[in-house]
């Protein structure tokens, strides 16, 4: 897990298949840009998965055309069939006019299980595509206290993939689940991104945005964005949605 220096990608062969989690938001975008860096042939993959609001797969797919990747699929999967997170279903998103007010422990905002399915869906299009490495922009340190975003669930997926797949079963490759930004403050994932010329005004991290898109600037995600910003010194608006 986490090959290579942290906020790093290893360089790679150029053109080898790697599966990218690209959601639409900051930390995506900028493991999208380092994997673009390092080489890989880049297959981004979007869910539309019931959230309760489509933005950020517009801003996925802006996102994908122009870091020019090789393909980016969006799939479609309905996890408002089981509800349980103010994402995708009819819970309020909680709301603070300071960063300092924010819950401690696990937010309504947690999906359950969502990275584990991300990751299985990853895990199978990386099978297909005989790709070795899966990018996922998930941090433990400057995040919103969800379990899925830990050290130890990364590595323990990673276990679970080389067991599950025909591949890690022959022993002829090995699945790599990496995560460069996973021990990066959300200021230091916005450093390393406009150092690789990522433009974070195409991304969204809001939780409850407006019809059109804009950032609430209340809910967790945009208190979290608006500090690092703050804290890489750069001014922003609309809860640091634009610079």
């Amino acid at each position: 897990m986490t090959a290579g220096r942290v906020g790093t990608v290893p360089a790679v062969a150029p053109g080898t298949p790697a599966v990218v989690l690209l959601s639409g938001g900051l930390d995506s975008a900028t493991v999208l840009a380092l994997a673009t860096k390092a080489g890989y042939a880049v297959n981004a993959l979007t869910f539309r998965y019931g959230q309760r609001h489509g933005v950020e797969i517009e801003r996925a797919r802006t996102l994908a055309a122009r870091w020019n990747v090789a393909r980016h699929v969006v799939a479609d999967i309905d996890l408002r069939l089981f509800g349980g997170s103010a994402l995708t279903d009819e819970i309020s998103v909680p709301k603070h006019d300071h960063a300092e007010d924010m819950d401690v422990g696990i937010p309504v905002t947690y999906v359950p299980a969502r990275n584990t399915i991300f990751l299985s869906f990853a895990l199978a299009w990386a099978e297909t595509l005989h790709a070795t490495d899966i990018l996922i922009g998930v941090n433990a340190l400057d995040y919103s206290g969800y379990p899925d975003c830990r050290p130890e669930y990364i590595a323990a997926f990673e276990t679970m993939a080389n067991l599950a797949t025909k591949a890690g079963v022959e022993g002829s490759v090995r699945t790599r689940i990496l995560t460069p930004l996973i021990a990066l403050s959300k200021a230091e994932i916005i450093r390393t991104g406009l150092a690789l010329g990522v433009d974070y005004a195409m991304t969204t991290s809001c939780y409850d945005p407006a019809p059109d898109g804009t950032a609430c600037g209340r809910c967790d995600a945009c208190h979290l964005r608006a500090r690092g910003f703050a804290e890489a010194g750069l001014k922003t608006e609309d809860g640091g949605r634009k610079m």
